[in-house]
């Protein structure tokens, strides 16, 4: 591809709802450029980026797809994100490196939750933004119910730079209000034409609209048009383009991607409204030679600096790491240093990703996007700079798991392949963690929703040869007791020869304060248990302590005291001492009022207003209690506590219920009493676990 200024590139994402068409109007730019010579489609999986297994067989986006194409001396490298909440992470690290945003709205549906989210990103990201209405050519498309919703959420800042020709199945095509022309569909090709005559008053609207906006970002233009005076075109672009970028415009565009319609104007929109990574905000960054925060410009000259903000683990390529250039230039066999690891990296050859297809490049400079395979330390969110003026950006946020599963191998043996491959997927995917449970010995996966783990599994299978299976998990229950109780313990056997003889008393009581979860009490008088046989009795009861009486969990929160037993000078040992402690636990605990214990997790939910009563009657009905609501910004605040049992598919539940508006936080706070109907189906779960 050719070498651009940085001035000349544009870094747009393509973001909103899933299934409003981000992938079709990224395949229309390619084919537009002439780089595709097929327009692919979702449905038939003939797509440039979405080319991964489950991408075509669910006919869905998965992990942002690149798209650079050459379009009338820019370079505008579009990143399509997928629109399903699962994937979010992906949104998140792709408008790092974005430098505008181009929303994507369904003519049919409307402004959706997707769309919002996508808004709020675009807010925080600082980014300016574009409203793209999809599928004008689809039954019951209504371009100006759309634009009204726009208006009354956004506010007066949504002004159209395009009307549609006719709708449904009538629609023909657009009219370009800025450049006062209509594009219209011949045999397959979008060409320019005269504007019907029919939309002049309509069009006349909309354009005052426009010049009244432009009149609005500079003083002396608003003065001219107060004056009566006709704004030039150069001061109506300039204006535009100044608005644009400051965020005080939002341009609404209108089409139909797969027919190909209105992507050529969007594309120009994008090309003369759109900011360059010049024209952008510095990037934050501490300078570690003078240990102070700064702002860094995206600039060509200088000293070379970029962020990796997403890594693909190929299973034959190797690791490949995606960055953006932030400063200087990167080019091939450069040695750079990894400043959050300290590391030095030798970049080999470098690459421009469009789909899965890899298009070589000598250099990268400042504001675009690239990659580089193999490199041997640097993860998501690193930094790499020139080593004699090392830097470091702050870190991606990425949103944090929400939805635990176990998993395990079908094949046994391929527990160790499990953990090389989960451990190269998150190298993949910052927002997928694994851990193993030490309590319940389950490994467990957390993600973003039921079907990022679904998506996991399938990537381990196709990438690693890995089959799994994800189960429900092991809630990590323990036992304890309410009451106290003495229970003997006693263990004789004889058979020729040194036989075997342990007796112990041994008192049982709970630990009120939880202070211990368990402690041991030596009372034993008159040597009644000889000294060198107590540690013994302690450790058969510790070892007890595993597995309690109910259901098999552990015990917690008990003192046990050795009061009294005996012994026999030559059958005692350490063997059957510890086997005459096991013998006084099991009838001592059972005698003491044993009860489940479970684990309660202070759980925070963040819902719009509309759904406080749902929320609150779902909690209560998963045994929850409200501890306070608070306003929040927009939103609402519920704090509540509840069992982990009943939080488990929680992610799930509030995305249902909120039409995935709600979002939640919970962590561990304490154990408590598990009620008695609840601890009888645990129990006999366990029993036929067992069985």
């Amino acid at each position: 591809m050719k070498d651009y200024k940085t001035e000349n590139l544009r870094n747009i994402g393509l973001i909103g709802h899933g299934s409003s068409g981000k992938t079709t109007i990224a395949e229309a730019m390619l084919f537009n450029t002439g780089i595709l010579d097929r327009f692919g489609k979702v449905d038939d999986g003939t797509t440039t980026l979405d080319f991964d297994p489950e991408e075509i067989k669910r006919k869905i986006t998965i992990t942002s797809g690149f798209a650079p194409c050459d379009w009338k001396n820019v370079r505008i490298n579009v990143i399509d994100t997928p629109g399903y909440f699962d994937f979010v992470g992906e949104v998140v690290a792709s408008l790092k490196v974005c430098d505008s945003a181009v929303i994507v709205v369904d003519a049919v549906s409307g402004i959706e939750v997707g769309a919002e989210k996508a808004w709020d990103y675009v807010c925080e990201d600082k980014i300016p933004g574009i409203f793209f209405i999809n599928k004008m050519d689809r039954e019951n498309a209504n371009f100006s119910r759309v634009l009204t919703q726009l208006r009354e959420v956004f506010g007066n800042k949504i002004i159209p730079f395009e009307l549609p020709i006719g709708s449904e199945a009538n629609f023909q095509g657009v009219v370009d209000l800025i450049e006062m022309k209509s594009r219209m569909n011949e045999n397959g090709k979008c060409i320019d034409c005269e504007i019907p005559a029919d939309m002049a008053d309509e069009i006349e609207e909309y354009r005052a609209m426009i010049i009244e906006a432009v009149a609005q970002t500079d003083e002396a233009l608003m003065e001219k048009f107060f004056n009566g005076e006709e704004l030039t075109e150069e001061e109506i672009m300039k204006g535009l383009r100044a608005g644009v970028i400051q965020g005080d415009l939002l341009p609404v565009l209108c089409g139909s991607a797969t027919k190909n319609l209105g992507i050529q104007t969007l594309m120009e929109t994008v090309q003369h409204f759109m900011p360059a990574p010049s024209d952008i905000a510095h990037f934050e960054c501490t300078n570690l030679k003078t240990k102070e925060h700064e702002l860094k410009a995206i600039k060509a000259d200088g000293p070379f600096s970029a962020q990796i903000f997403k890594t693909v683990a190929d299973p034959f390529v190797g690791k490949i790491s995606l960055f953006k250039v932030i400063s200087g230039t990167m080019k091939s066999d450069m040695e750079v240093l990894n400043t959050n690891k300290d590391k030095k990296e030798r970049i080999s050859n470098l690459f421009l990703l469009r789909g899965k297809k890899q298009v070589p490049m000598d250099k990268l400079i400042a504001g675009d996007v690239g990659a580089v395979a193999k490199l041997q330390y640097s993860t998501t969110g690193d930094t790499l700079s020139d080593i004699n003026n090392p830097v470091l950006f702050d870190k991606i946020n990425f949103p944090a798991p929400c939805i635990a599963m176990g998993i395990e191998p079908k094949s046994k043996g391929d527990e160790d392949k499990i953990g090389s491959g989960l451990q190269r997927l998150m190298e993949e995917d910052p927002t997928l963690k694994v851990e193993k449970n030490t309590e319940t010995h389950q490994t467990l996966v957390y993600g973003l929703g039921e079907q990022h783990l679904e998506i996991v599994c399938k990537k381990l299978l196709n990438k690693f040869g890995i089959d799994v299976v994800l189960k429900e998990p092991i809630i990590p229950y323990r036992e304890t007791i309410k009451k106290r109780a003495k229970a003997e313990g006693k263990h004789k056997k004889q058979s020729g020869g040194h036989g075997q003889f342990g007796h112990v008393w041994i008192e049982y009581e709970p630990i009120e304060d939880r202070s211990k979860e368990f402690d041991f009490v030596d009372k034993v008088v008159g040597g009644a248990v000889p000294r060198q046989y107590i540690p013994a009795v302690e450790k058969g009861l510790q070892e007890c302590m595993l597995e309690g009486v109910l259901a098999g969990y552990p015990v917690v929160n008990v003192r046990c005291t050795l009061v009294d037993g005996s012994f026999h000078p030559v059958d005692s040992a350490e063997m059957p001492f510890k086997i005459a402690a096991a013998l006084s636990f099991r009838k001592g605990v059972a005698e003491a009022g044993p009860i489940l214990l479970e684990p309660i997790n202070h759980i925070e939910v963040m819902v719009p207003d509309s759904y406080m009563g749902d929320i609150i009657g779902d909690l209560n009905k998963k045994r929850g209690r409200i501890l306070g609501m608070e306003k929040d910004g927009k939103l609402q605040k519920v704090t509540a506590e509840a069992p982990l049992a009943e939080l488990a598919k929680y992610a799930t539940d509030l995305r249902s219920m909120t039409q995935a508006r709600g979002s939640f936080s919970m962590r561990f706070e304490r154990y408590e009493e598990v009620p008695a109907l609840a601890a009888q189906k645990v129990i006999d779960a366990a029993k036929a676990d067992k069985a």
